[in-house]
C-alpha cells in the first residue's frame, strides 16, 4: 500500500499550534504529528498552564491550543473556559489521559471545542483534530455510542477548606499556580487589570484568565471576596 495511504493528511496547511502538556516526551511526539499528518508550519510547547498563557499572548497566528488536564496550573476544563473567551479566534481542545465522562462534560459546557483522549491511535487523533478546526465539536465515541464506555466517577460533595481564608499559605494557596499567586498578591493590593499586567509584564487578557481561575478556585464572586478568603 502506498505510504500516503497508510497515514492520510489534512488536505489544509495551517500556521500554528499550541501543545501544553507537561511530558516533553509527549510534546515532541505530538508535536511531530502535529507537523507531518496535518501539515502546521510552527508548534509552540508549554509545559506549564502559565507557561502555555504567555505563550498564546506572545504569538501571533494560534489557530489551535491543545491543553493537557494534568499539566501543572490548570484546574481542570472550567480553566480553560476564559481561555476560549480571550481568545475567540483559537480553537481550544483538551487533550487528556482521563477518561472521565464528567471531564468531558464539563469540557463541552465550558464551551471548549473538543475532548481527545491520548488513548486514540494516530488516524484517529488527526481526524479528531480535522473535526475541531472544520468547526465542529469532537466527543469521544464512548460518550455517544454508550460501549466500552468508562464508568463516571460520582463527585465527593466539596468539603469547607480550613485554610481558606489563610494568608499565611495554606495549603489551599500552596496549590495554586506561581503566576496566579503573584496577580492574587496584587489584587490584595488593590491593582486593577491593567496595573497588574504592567506589573507582572504580562497581557491584560493573561490576567483575566488567572483571576477567573482563582475566583473559581477559593469559591469567590469578586475581588473582595477573593482577597478575604485566600
Amino acid at each position: 500500500m502506498p505510504a500516503n495511504l497508510e497515514k492520510p493528511m489534512a488536505n489544509n496547511q495551517h500556521e500554528t499550534v499550541l501543545v501544553a502538556d507537561d511530558h516533553g516526551l509527549y510534546r515532541s511526539g505530538f508535536g511531530f504529528l502535529l507537523r507531518d499528518r496535518m501539515g502546521f508550519r510552527s508548534v509552540i510547547e508549554a509545559a506549564t498552564f502559565d507557561a502555555a498563557l504567555d505563550r498564546l499572548a506572545e504569538t501571533p497566528n494560534v489557530e489551535l491550543a491543545l491543553f493537557d488536564l494534568a499539566m501543572p496550573g490548570i484546574s481542570g476544563p472550567e480553566g480553560l473556559s476564559v481561555v476560549k473567551e480571550t481568545y475567540p479566534g483559537i480553537r481550544v481542545a483538551i487533550v487528556s489521559g482521563s477518561e472521565e465522562r464528567t471531564d468531558v462534560v464539563k469540557a463541552v459546557a465550558m464551551g471548549l471545542n473538543g475532548y481527545v483522549p491520548k488513548s486514540l491511535g494516530d488516524d484517529e487523533i488527526v481526524g479528531a483534530l480535522q473535526d475541531i478546526l472544520d468547526g465542529r465539536v469532537f466527543v469521544p465515541r464512548f460518550m455517544t455510542s454508550g460501549a466500552n464506555a468508562p464508568p463516571a466517577r460520582a463527585s465527593a460533595p466539596e468539603q469547607p477548606n480550613p485554610s481558606k481564608g489563610d494568608p499565611g499559605g495554606g495549603a489551599t494557596y500552596k496549590s495554586i499556580s506561581p503566576r496566579q499567586r503573584d496577580v492574587l498578591d496584587c489584587v490584595r493590593r488593590g491593582l486593577s487589570n491593567k496595573e497588574i499586567a504592567r506589573e507582572l509584564e504580562i497581557a491584560e487578557g493573561t490576567v483575566k484568565i488567572h483571576l477567573a481561575a482563582l475566583f473559581s478556585h477559593f469559591g469567590a464572586r469578586n475581588r473582595t471576596e477573593l482577597a478575604t478568603r485566600s
